[in-house]
């Protein structure tokens, strides 16, 4: 698996760490010919061939060389930042709703799980895994071309349940070697309400049927849609929220949802070195439910901070900026 964007980045800052080498070797013959020149100049034979010399050497030190030269400082720091310690992304999608907004720009800690090499992203140096309730960003298993985002929910060895009609989730911990393992861990469901998020669904040209997502500035709002449900989940010791789109124990609204009917309670058992991972918007996630478990070594990282969200509306102008957004994931 190899990172196309990387390896141009690394290309680049090492051509412009040629260009920059040539220039120091410039500064160097400049410097000795300068000696030269105090040393020898009575004579002026010696002298008009140490200034050939330089002459020589300094044709190689052109504008444009001493340009690319002067980026290798600024790529080589790019280079040590994004491929071993912060990568920003961009939230494209509301599949992590009402964690992460589309819009939002967040940091990536890329160190906490391994220092990966930057082209083939394999594990040089191993400094920790993910954990129950990480929300991580990793390479698509079914295109690695693809950055992901999605909450861990089953780390290697778990047994993980989802019942769509509860909006719920067991988790039975090292199921593999606790065979024996009975007690599964806690999870609890607090504070299920309405939420400031409507679901609008809208169809297309060609009859297909798309939905967006509006959030209200208050619960009290009409709108032509869904208004999801949102519920505070808590296990491993932290608290998050997730949306649902049908509220938890209500089975009039289930078949809006076909590839669900079949598996109302569905279960899965985490392999060794792979992750189970899903979004915060529960009923509208492709994660792995649908196509499967996320492999330790398409993990990019942990995202950490939003540091930024741009919102803009289809067709307006201008963007705006919201401030509120700012701070740590949860």
């Amino acid at each position: 698996m190899i990172s196309t964007f990387s390896l141009v980045l690394v290309i680049i800052t090492g051509i412009s760490g040629i260009f920059w080498g040539i220039k120091q070797l410039c500064t160097i013959i400049y410097n000795h010919n300068q000696q030269k020149k105090i040393f020898f100049k009575k004579s002026n034979d010696i002298y008009q061939q140490s200034k050939n010399t330089y002459s020589l050497a300094i044709s190689y030190c052109s504008k444009t060389s001493e340009f690319i030269s002067s980026l290798f400082p600024i790529l080589l720091l790019v280079l040590i930042i994004r491929s071993f310690i912060f990568e920003p992304f961009r939230i494209p999608s509301g599949s992590m709703m009402p964690t992460l907004l589309i819009g939002d720009f967040i940091l990536v800690k890329k160190f906490v799980y391994g220092i990966k090499n930057p082209v083939t992203q394999k594990t040089l140096i191993n400094t920790g895994h993910p954990k129950r309730g990480d929300v991580i960003v990793f390479k698509y298993p079914k295109n690695p071309t693809l950055n992901y985002i999605k909450r861990v929910i089953g780390e290697p060895g778990d047994k993980v349940i989802y019942n769509i009609i509860t909006k719920q989730l067991t988790i039975y911990p090292d199921h593999i070697n606790n065979i024996k393992y009975i007690q599964p861990l806690p999870i609890t469901y607090n504070n299920i309400s309405p939420s400031n998020f409507i679901q609008i669904f809208n169809s297309d040209a060609n009859g297909k049927v798309n939905s967006a997502f509006i959030k209200t500035k208050s619960q009290e709002n009409n709108l032509n849609g869904i208004r999801l449900i949102q519920t505070t989940e808590s296990f491993n010791g932290m608290e998050h929220n997730i949306l649902t789109m049908i509220p938890p124990g209500d089975q009039n609204l289930i078949k809006i949802y076909d590839q669900h009917t079949k598996h109302l309670i569905s279960e899965w058992l985490v392999p060794i070195d792979e992750y189970f991972v899903m979004g915060d918007n529960r009923d509208n996630s492709a994660d792995s439910r649908y196509w499967g478990f996320v492999p330790e070594r398409n993990i990019v990282g942990k995202a950490i901070i939003i540091w930024m969200n741009i919102k803009k509306q289809e067709g307006t102008w201008p963007i705006s900026i919201q401030m509120n957004r700012i701070g740590k994931i949860q």
